[in-house]
């Protein structure tokens, strides 16, 4: 494999997995281990874990969605792979 495909594929791979960790911690941390301590706060009238386990963790996966796009479209013109 090419140095500059093999350093472009370990870049995916790390916002790969970097977005994967902070799903984890928002879905499972904030809402299944963490909810009764952030149950003791409020957002929009709701427990902040319950609010987590609902709502939060798939508000986050659509960010980390446009997160991943916008990276990506950057690694792909940084590597020269980008579609024209």
């Amino acid at each position: 494999m090419k140095p500059e495909a093999e350093a472009y594929w370990k870049a995916n791979l790390r916002l790969i997995c970097g977005s994967l960790l902070i799903w984890f911690v928002v879905s499972f941390g904030f809402g299944i281990l963490l909810v009764e301590p952030l149950n003791k706060f409020y957002l929009g009238g709701y427990p902040l874990g319950f609010w987590f386990s609902q709502q939060g963790s798939i508000y986050t996966f659509i960010l980390l969605i446009f997160f991943y796009t916008w990276r990506m479209n950057h690694l792909d013109r940084k590597y020269h792979v980008d579609e024209v």
